[in-house]
This record gives C-alpha cells, structure tokens and sequence, in this order.
C-alpha cells in the first residue's frame, strides 16, 4: 500500500473527492467475482508459472547486459577503472507487466536508466543496438529513434520487449534508485521526462488504488471487454492500456470495498453518466518545483480541445488520451451505455459475463467501409511502414470529420488483417455511416477525394520510405468485404443484428417503489433507452442548491428504514437474488431507491468537484497540425467537399483511390461505385474549397497513381 511520502490522503481517502460508497461485497457480489474469475481464466488470460519465470529471467539477463553496456562506453570514453566499476544502469518495468495484468505472450515494457556520460543517440541506439544484435537470443530487432519516446524493439528468447532510454544527471546510477522522486526529473531533456513517466505513472496508480488485487483483475476484465468491443487502441483514437488502467483506478477509489464484478458495474455506471470534457483524475495536479509544464486548459489551448481527458497522476500530470476525437468518443460512449444496460440485467440474473464480452460485429455494423491496405518488399521495411501509416490513421478520421463538418462519422478498426497468400501485406478499415438525424437532400454525396489524397501525400512524406512501400484506399460495401477478416474465413451467412439489450423499464408506483419489466427481448428499443435515461435523468436532474438537502434527506430515510427493516437471509437461488436486490417490500424498496438515488447524485457531482472547467473546441483540433501536408497534392477532378446531384434517392460517397509506387492499381485503373446509402448534408452558409468539380453526376473515377513519396503525377 501507499507510505505517506508519496501519496497525499485527505481524511484518510485516495482520489480527489471522498468516496461514493463504502459498503462491503454481499454474498451476491462473491458469487458474481467468482463467476467473472473463472470467465477471466477461461479465456487465458494468465500466464502459465513456466512463462512467468521465463519473464524474470529475461529480465534478468537484460539488467546484466545494460550494466555491462555501461561499463564498456564508461571505459570507452577514457574513465579510470574505478570508475568504469562503479557505473552502473538499471532495468524498470511498466505498463501492463509492472501492474499484474499481462497475459501469455504479452511484452514487457522496460526502462533503462542511465548515467549522463551514456547519451542516447550514439550509446544506446548505437553501442547497445550493436551487442544485442549480435546475441543469439535477440531476434526482430527494430530501433526507433525518431519516435516522440524512442524506442528499441526486440525480442529476447522468444519474449517481446520495448526497451525505452533515460539519461539522468547523475555520474553513477545507484542500484535503490527511486524514480518516484521529482527530483529524478531535474536537468532531464524531453525524451527522458517522457521515458520516464511511464513508470513514474504505472508506480503511482499502484499507490492510489486501495486494494491492489482487486484492481487488477478489474483491469483485467475492462482491457478484455474493451479489446472484445473494438475500443482498446490509443493510436487509432480509443484508449491504450494506460488510460483504461487510469479509468479503473478510479472507480477503486469511489468504491474501495467493492469486490471486481461490483467494480465493473460501476464503471459502467459512472462512465455512462460522466460529462466529458470534465477530466478523470487520481490524484490533484501538482505545479512541482522544476517548472515542467502540467496539463491545464485555462492556461495552455491546446489542452482546451482534448475531447476525453484521462490525467497521469504522476508529475508532470499529461492528459493520456489526448488522440480521443469525436467519432472515438462517440462509439466508446455507446458502449459503456451498452455495458451499463447489461449489467443492470446481470443483477437480476438475465443477462451473464458471456453477454457482456459479445465480440463488436464490426462488419456487419456499416454498410460502406473505408479500406486502407499496406505493403512492402521486406519484412523491415513492412514493420516500418506499417508503424508509421497506424500512427497516421487517425488523422484521417479527424480531417474526414472536420471537411465533412462532423456529418460523415468514421470508425477504425482497432487492429489489421492479412491475408495468408500475400506475405507483406495488410489492411485496415474504417466504417462510414452518415451522423444519425441529420436531414438529407436527394442527390447529395459526400466526396472524400481530396481528403483521402491529402492523407496518402502525408503517408508518402515518411523520411524513411523505400521503393515497394505501397498504400491503396478503397470505397467497399459491406457485402465486398474480403473473407479473410472473418474467422475461419467463412462471412456469416446471417449477420447478427448490431443491438444492445433491452433495459429493464423503470416505473415507481405508492406501493412498490422500484419495480421492474422485461420481456426477454435482448434487442434493444431506442425508444425505451431513452426513456429510461430521461427517467433517470429526472432523478438526478436538481439545482445545485438543493443537492445536499436532498442529499442529507436520502441518507436520513435510508438510515431510518434500515432500522427499522430486517433483511430476510440470503439464499443463492436467482429468485432470492432478485429479492434481495430489489427490495420484499415498499420500505425495503425504499431503502434500495434511495441509495441509488444517493449514488446518482454523488456521481453528477463528480463531473464538477476539484476540476477545473474545461471547454473543448472540437472545431480546431490541434492536433491536426501534426497532419501538414509536404507539397500540393494532385488534382483529382472533384471538389474536396462538393456535392454531385443525381435524379434517382441515392446517396454517394464519392472517393479517389490510388495506391504508393504501383502504377497499376488492383482493379485495373476502373473503379465503379455504386450507390450508397448514405447522405451527406450540405452546409449553405459555408464557403465551399476552390476546385474544379465537373457539374455532372460522377459514377465512374479514374484511378490515379502517385509517384514515390507522394509527389508524383497522375495516370
């Protein structure tokens, strides 16, 4: 647990606001932690012992080669042997390995730490680049030194490692080095601060949560469920491993007795009604002494647009999930509303673990889909270039959303697919669907030409690209989407209905206060989802002024009917369950409604207690800066937001495709693309780009092809 040095506790809690809940696990909950335990470990989520020794040979290994290392460049660059005895580098973890929550086949997050003499571009990616290519146990080695926290890549004995570098101000590492310590951070360039913050966070969050195991396998549980769901990946614009470790860490501190499958509810719970962009903290934001600069929207703008702020606890606090953007958002926000429903369903027994881990039908869920695919002649240059188109992605997403002025919603796949004949080869997808209520014209279309052209000029602008590194981008309907992304390479033969479960229908009445109805229909109504929010928002809806009167009130009637009310004994059966959690009577009743209606409210105030206002600008997203394009791209014949009118109720999506050093593009230079249902509204006050769009409708495109580097002409 926590010491005193590090973690500063206000009335004896952990977080910024005093707990939701301090109530202990009902034999209910035990059962369900049991349920959810087994659910974990079926789905090999742990490691075997064999491979966990293996970890920490590695590991081992690894801390003597460093140390080593150092006492080869210390002698190297003409220090006395007294010296070059006493210097000395260390091994730390972080991430998932550092928290307890890896898996089989996972890779470990390592730190070096180094002295100052041992810099990072010639020792490091040069000295230690070179001894460990030349071990026998090294394999894939892959440095990249240009990357915002550079990183070494390898695999040592079969076990994946990313091996980030910190060079401190210190002439000899000592071996009890804390870098929990701020000081750490003194005289420390920016690759160092951001090396080392990884395990400077990953160190505190385990200092901030009030039981660590059950943290863990709450972990656990959300990183399987978000992976299930196609949400976890903080490149494509979701969450990474880091920020749902931070959204977990959370919950434990509003609910420090809950057992995991109680912390899963309520992450759901609480999540589902944040105000994003209110910021999840651990911890308040400390200045520090070094004057590094800390996440703060009333000072810095760029921190004004981030749409999700999840803040590192440990100095200097960043925002973690600062690629969130508004499509992103939107789909991660359905799901926990997803997630909450099923969960209110498990309480009552209608609904289990298996429904709640349901895989996303990602390619049964959209009609139109955007196809990126990739490829290179070897397998160096294919890891390098694939590294660096994901890391593009999503800003394909934010500029599609931007020129479509937020009409045309996108959502990436979180991983790739390959084929097996095509070695060297992947794709990925994104699924398009025109933002619901938005009202359409007939004939209208959205064009993504000259935005997908835009996207590929910045792709062919890497510095490191090679002759073979090829991109294509394709429109393709649901029904052409190639086989190889299902399992087993079958395509259902009956896609399964994109649907959430139908929550229970809440009614109050005088003589029961909370009562439920369910007609077993997983499927959802929208009708009913919004009218269960809106009965629930009319719950929690209250003048600022009046919550801790109503607040104190809540508390007085629930105390008064827990004395006043014997619970009957708990049984396991699912009728005793439901009794017990619902109430046997209208005081009993009473008692399980105002709590929730204390929860509620304790929750809302989350949004606004110890944060500061946040005011996001989604319409100038910053981060698109990182997008400019290198030279002018081609001129594709169409307007990059015009809009062709056609006759007939179809509605387009208009798309240039082409592909990187190919003159022949696979569908022989001829795409034709079909009407699509999806519409695109056009806004009649904004001033259209400058093009040369043709008047008549576009059914047939010629492909272009763009030289290497994307500077090329058309064919």
């Amino acid at each position: 647990m926590a010491s005193p040095g590090f973690v500063k506790r206000t009335n004896g809690r952990l977080g910024v606001t005093e707990p939701i809940s301090l109530g202990g696990p009902t034999e209910f909950d035990v059962i369900k932690t049991q349920e959810l335990e087994k659910y974990l470990a079926d789905a090999g989520l742990y490691e075997s012992q064999e491979e966990a020794v293996s970890r920490e040979e590695v590991l081992g290994r690894l801390d003597q080669i460093v140390k080593n290392w150092v006492k080869n460049i210390s002698r190297q660059k003409g220090f006395n042997e007294q010296f070059v005895q006493e210097a000395n580098a260390k091994i730390f973890t972080f991430g998932s390995y550092r928290l307890g929550v890896h898996g089989p086949g996972a890779d470990i997050d390592t730190l070096c730490v180094g002295p100052r003499h041992a810099t990072r571009e010639d020792d490091f990616f040069v000295e230690l680049q070179n001894m460990l290519a030349e071990m026998p146990e090294v394999s894939e080695l892959h440095p990249v030194p240009d990357a915002h926290v550079p990183v070494m890549k390898f695999k040592f004995s079969g076990v994946s490692i990313d091996l980030l570098y910190a060079k401190l101000a210190l002439w000899v590492i000592p071996e009890d080095l804390d870098i929990s310590q701020d000081s750490i951070l003194q005289n420390a360039d920016e690759q160092t601060v951001r090396s080392l913050n990884g395990c400077r966070v990953t160190d505190q969050i385990l200092r901030l949560v009030p039981n660590i195991q059950t943290f863990r396998t709450t972990l656990r549980c959300m990183r399987l469920w978000a992976k299930k769901r196609g949400v976890y990946s903080n490149v494509l614009g979701f969450l990474g491993g880091i920020n749902w470790a931070l959204l977990v860490a959370r919950i434990c501190q509003l609910y420090p007795n809950a057992l995991p499958s109680t912390l899963v509810s309520r992450f759901f719970r609480v999540y589902t009604q944040w105000r994003w962009p209110n910021p999840v903290m651990l911890c308040d934001i400390e200045e520090g002494s070094l004057g590094l600069p800390v996440w703060d929207p009333r000072r810095n703008f760029r921190d004004r647009t981030h749409l999700m702020p999840i803040i590192t606890p440990a100095y200097p606090s960043m925002n973690s999930s600062y690629n969130v953007s508004a499509s992103t958002l939107r789909i991660m926000t359905d799901e926990f509303q997803r997630g909450n429903d099923i969960c209110k369903l498990m309480e009552t027994n209608k609904a289990d673990w298996n429904t709640l881990f349901e895989p996303y039908p990602f390619f049964e869920a959209y009609k139109n889909y955007l196809e990126i695919d990739i490829a290179a002649e070897d397998e160096d240059d294919f890891r390098n270039w694939k590294g660096w188109v994901e890391s593009r992605l999503r800003f394909l997403t934010l500029n599609i959303e931007r020129q479509t002025f937020g009409k045309l919603q996108c959502h990436p796949h979180p991983r790739d697919f390959s084929e097996k004949s095509k070695p060297l080869h992947c794709c990925y997808f994104m699924g398009l669907q025109r933002k619901q209520g938005v009202p359409s014209k007939e004939g209208e279309q959205f064009d993504i030409r000259a935005t997908v052209e835009d996207f590929k000029s910045n792709v062919g602008s890497y510095i490191l690209w090679k002759p073979g590194m090829e991109i294509h981008v394709s429109h393709i309907k649901q029904r052409n989407v190639p086989l190889f992304v299902f399992p087993g390479g079958m395509r259902p033969s009956r896609p399964p209905r994109v649907s959430k479960p139908k929550a229970s229908s809440l009614t109050h009445s005088p003589s029961h206060m909370e009562t439920f109805s369910e007609n077993g229909d997983k499927s959802v109504d929208m009708a009913d989802v919004s009218s269960i929010r809106n009965q629930f928002d009319s719950v929690v809806s209250v003048d600022v002024e009046e919550e801790s009167k109503k607040r104190k009130h809540v508390e007085d009637a629930a105390s008064r009917s827990l004395a006043d009310v014997k619970r009957p004994a708990f049984a396991k059966s699912p009728e005793t369950m439901n009794t017990i959690v619902h109430g046997t009577n209208a005081e009993e009743s009473a008692v399980v409604l105002c709590a929730k209606e204390a929860e509620a409210l304790d929750i809302k105030n989350l949004n606004g207690s110890s944060s500061p206002t946040v005011v996001a600008l989604p319409e100038e997203l910053d981060e698109l800066g990182d997008c400019g394009i290198q030279g002018k791209p081609e001129e594709v014949g169409v307007a990059a937001n015009g809009c062709s009118a056609d006759k007939s109720d179809a509605k387009d999506v208009i798309m240039q495709t082409g592909s990187f050093g190919s003159s022949n593009p696979r569908n022989g230079g001829i795409e034709e693309l079909e009407p699509l249902e999806l519409s695109a509204p056009v806004y009649s006050g904004l001033p259209a780009p400058t093009s040369n769009a043709p008047k008549k409708p576009l059914i047939r495109l010629r492909l272009t092809s763009i030289a290497a580097k994307g500077t090329g002409g058309s064919s």
